[in-house]
């Protein structure tokens, strides 16, 4: 007989982080999210997660609770599970907006998924290999913070570090990254992160001059506001450094738009912005189209969604880049199983679905 949905649990967890977590947009100290159990008819226990993350998705804590138990979640009660298009279809059109709760749904139904195929997930996604590297991210501080934090990351294994800049003056940003480059030697890969912090000119004269001062800065992630295209495409036509867009992407539509403008040479894919996995793929699938290679990140976010999002990169070869350091920066994780972390691979345990025990 076949599976259906039987039962949506949640379960919110609130987690130290083992240092605060600085960027240009805000300041944790502590990981709140919240943790989605999906039960089958069958018995089986798909996991998902959504992160609150007010100034990028909009989405908070009570409003995730209540998009999954109060919106989205009653309608997937009773679906059949190997219907999978009709239970994401109901999941991505129930509300607007709310991709974190969205998120959260479609990866445990995927999660149920490759546990009935007797897979795990990055398999039934793909399965282009079967480990990835990850860069590490040093937060906004003073020099000689992100100094210590820099060479304390590459002593545990990590050879490439995104600098969050965008939180003080061009010249305090060049200054720092001059200073890091210097500590760190010119063999570890030094990536960018500005945060929406930049104006469309100061990012340009900044980038151009890390590139005259030999800093070999890898790529920079969202020099400009999320909303302003133009600026974007800007930075992107002015610069040779590589500009990758976070935040201005959130759907297949935004993709769509910023390709069609030469915006970026890079997207940054993230499930809490995707609503999920399955739009994850779409917008890699017209980004690979395009000849635009993508990023998998996250956000704060614990071992269940980085896993998700872990598999995907795993899954896809036009997944070229890796940011998916968030859950070892929390004291501890909520659940027991999920991605196996050595130093700076990433490889995942001989278990279906995403290997949550």
């Amino acid at each position: 007989m076949e599976p259906v949905i039987k039962k949506i649990d949640v379960q919110e967890a609130a987690v130290p982080l083992k240092r605060p977590f600085k960027t240009a947009l805000r300041t944790v100290t502590t990981a709140q999210t919240l943790i989605v159990k999906i039960t089958a008819s069958d018995g089986k226990v798909g996991y998902g997660e959504a992160a609150p993350t007010p100034v990028i998705t909009g989405d908070t804590l009570p409003s995730i609770e209540s998009a999954v138990n109060d919106v989205i979640g009653p309608k997937l009660i009773s679906k059949p599970l190997f219907d999978s298009a009709d239970i994401k279809a109901t999941i991505d059109q129930s509300m607007v907006h709310n991709s974190s709760p969205k998120a959260a749904l479609n990866i445990a139904v995927n999660d149920l998924l490759a546990q009935s195929y007797g897979v795990p997930l990055y398999q039934l996604l793909g399965g282009h290999s079967d480990h990835i590297t990850t860069d590490y991210t040093v937060s906004v501080g003073t020099i000689e913070d992100m100094i210590t934090q820099a060479q304390d990351l590459i002593t545990k294994g990590f050879t490439t570090l995104k600098i969050k800049v965008g939180d003080d003056s061009e010249e305090a940003d060049l200054d720092k990254i001059v200073a890091i480059r210097k500590a760190v030697g010119p063999a570890i890969q030094i990536r960018l992160d500005a945060n929406q912090g930049w104006h469309p000119k100061q990012a340009v004269a900044v980038i151009n001059r890390m590139r005259e001062l030999n800093l070999n800065v890898q790529l920079v992630e969202q020099p400009v506001k999320a909303t302003d295209f133009d600026g974007l495409a800007y930075v992107t036509a002015n610069t040779t450094t590589m500009i990758m867009a976070d935040e201005s992407i959130f759907s297949i539509e935004d993709a769509a738009r910023i390709i069609s403008m030469r915006g970026c040479d890079i997207i940054n894919l993230k499930l809490m912005k995707a609503g999920g996995i399955d739009n994850a793929v779409k917008i890699n699938t017209l980004a690979e189209a395009a000849g635009i290679p993508c990023m998998v990140g996250s956000m704060i976010e614990s071992s269940v969604s980085v896993t998700a999002a872990a598999h995907l990169a795993a899954a896809k070869r036009n997944i070229q880049y890796v940011d998916l350091d968030a859950s070892m920066m929390f004291s501890s994780n909520p659940i027991a199983g999920g991605i196996i972390n050595q130093k700076n691979e990433i490889s995942f345990p001989d278990l279906p679905g995403l290997g949550f025990k």
